[in-house]
């Protein structure tokens, strides 16, 4: 009885992910006269007692896209402190759930690339899908946006730092059927006026910038700093929106599998088997909702004889032990492989429309 269960289970998971994705969660790093946190979910909740800076901030990041941001998680630095760290900041965010973070009060390189450090190394050495939006940071890396362009806003000319929670903002609250590129910032009345020459370039080098359209300002295309590609990292790793999806996939399966799979099944070949269906229904559901076009999961074969290799070699069918290299396909799939579940999977994410190429011929 316990297959329709992991399999509803990750149906609703599949179900959350496309509201989740049209309503992300910001963390915001801010500095005022008094450390503390807060959780911002519209305008109302905004303290008081925040600069009128902050509150600002907070504002700009609430205006969203097609929709608001979930909430904002604001952590408050003390200004008084002798020297301003984010240690404590960071610290505090890593027990919190969030996708995207925002510091619009960085006043150095050395904080921002502290930031920029930190993202990569939670999303490296602890599996996070931390990100973060952050000014003029070459990180060369999928899950750091670079704004490097600010905007006039009310009179006043916003930097590319102050610029960051609006990006953030924005990005929370597109919808999974659309791309933050070409995004509007209705409020803005300028920005700097860059050639088509130059917004190519700075787009190729890993750069978000606004540009003016003639009419408003707008996010020119939503890149990420990711530049250089490899073999496991190619283009979709560049665009805001594909990183997003492949984040969400990444952390709807492994909670998915933790809270349901793990520890609850034993690890013989029927009950991978529940896995792989579930996770392949997973896949369908978000081909309904055109997040993917095609997504498949099976029993990694080949890691299943590398275990099998590193563990003697030998496998039993039908009560009799043969070597590896005789075993069919099959057989090494069915093979134990102690508690592990070697998976593999092959998914095709679905883009948004931004660029257009049309011929037209005079007859």
């Amino acid at each position: 009885m316990g297959a329709p269960s992991i399999n509803i289970a990750f149906i609703e998971k599949a179900r959350e992910t496309v509201a989740r994705g049209e309503r992300g969660t910001i963390a915001m790093i801010l500095k005022d006269s008094a450390q503390a946190t807060h959780v911002i979910s519209s305008v109302s909740d905004i303290p008081a007692s925040l600069s009128s800076f902050n509150q600002q901030q907070i504002k700009n990041a609430l205006l969203g896209y097609d929709t608001a941001p979930k909430k904002i998680i604001v952590y408050v630095i003390q200004t008084t402190a002798e020297e301003i760290s984010y240690t404590a900041a960071l610290a505090y965010l890593a027990t919190q759930k969030w996708n995207w973070l925002v510091a619009p009060t960085v006043e150095t390189d050395a904080q921002t690339e502290a930031v920029a450090t930190w993202i990569k190394q939670q999303r490296a050495d602890m599996g996070m899908t931390y990100k973060a939006v952050l000014p003029n940071s070459e990180s060369n890396d999928e899950a750091i946006v670079n704004v490097v362009n600010g905007y006039t806003y009310n009179g006043t000319a916003y930097t590319a730092e102050q610029a960051c929670a609006r990006v953030a903002g924005i990005i929370c609250g597109t919808s999974t059927s659309r791309s933050c590129t070409y995004a509007p910032i209705p409020e803005a009345s300028d920005c700097v006026r860059m050639t088509k020459t130059e917004l190519d370039a700075a787009v190729d080098a890993g750069k978000l910038v606004f540009f003016w359209d003639g009419e408003k300002v707008k996010i020119c295309r939503g890149v990420t700093s990711l530049t250089s590609t490899s073999a496991d990292k190619g283009d979709s790793f560049k665009k805001i929106r594909l990183v997003e999806f492949m984040d969400m996939m990444h952390d709807d399966i492994m909670t998915t599998a933790q809270d349901n799979y793990i520890g609850k099944y034993p690890n013989t070949y029927d009950s991978k088997c529940v896995l792989v269906a579930s996770i392949n229904e997973y896949f369908r559901t978000l081909q309904n909702e055109t997040v993917l076009s095609t997504g498949f999961c099976e029993i990694d074969i080949d890691k299943n004889r590398e275990y099998i290799v590193a563990h003697g070699g030998k496998i039993v069918v039908d009560g009799q032990e043969i070597d590896v290299a005789d075993a069919t396909e099959q057989q090494i799939k069915e093979a134990p492989t102690g508690s592990i579940v070697y998976l593999r999977a092959v998914v095709r994410l679905v883009d948004a429309i931004e660029d257009i190429v049309l011929d037209v011929y005079i007859g």
